[in-house]
């Protein structure tokens, strides 16, 4: 583990958690057993970016629901792992088809769930309402919310300290998404 800065210049890929991470933690549940969720458009974009310019992206959540899997899916993420109570087993599985180092990653987290998975990669980090002991264990912690922006933060500055951010001014929407398939 050396400098922070030269760290995320290796990084190749990102994990998420879901609910305090890529949303503020807050969940109306709908009568038909979905979730409703907010989800910050600039979190979306940056995702959507990386996945474009080849980073991977993984989520693993205990969250679920057809309207989490169908932003997932609109965002490009093809590795997702919802309603999962063994992220660590379901990291190590993911880590292994797809040849990762976990040094490498990054995972983001934002509650004690999460800790044995942050300990596991080379660059925990968190958003700044993460807890306490999600915050000990990080080695970034974000200065914006869950939902709020901390997933554009570290992928902005991954891909900004791999040169790889805004190298184009086409940037991502949903039909290149579509169309890059």
């Amino acid at each position: 583990m050396g400098n922070f800065k030269e760290d995320i210049a290796r990084c190749r890929a990102f994990v998420f958690d879901v609910d305090g991470v890529m949303t503020d933690g807050g969940i109306i549940p709908t009568i038909d057993g979905d979730f409703i969720r907010r989800y910050n458009a600039k979190d979306g974009y940056a995702l959507a970016y990386a996945i474009k310019a080849g980073y991977k992206v993984c989520i693993i959540s205990g969250g679920r629901g057809r309207t989490l899997e169908y932003r997932l899916r609109m965002l490009g993420v093809k590795d997702y792992y919802l309603d999962c109570m063994d992220k660590i087993r379901t990291m190590r599985e993911y880590f292994a088809r797809e040849g990762l180092d976990p040094a490498d990653v990054i995972y983001m987290g934002d509650d004690i769930p999460d800790l044995e998975c942050m300990r596991e990669v080379g660059i925990p980090v968190c958003p700044a309402d993460a807890a306490s002991e999600v915050i000990e264990a990080s080695r970034y912690v974000s200065e914006f919310r869950g939902g709020e922006g901390a997933v554009r933060d570290i992928v902005e500055q991954v891909l900004r300290a791999r040169g790889d951010w805004a190298r184009d001014s086409m940037g991502v929407t949903p039909s290149s998404l579509v169309a890059s398939r």
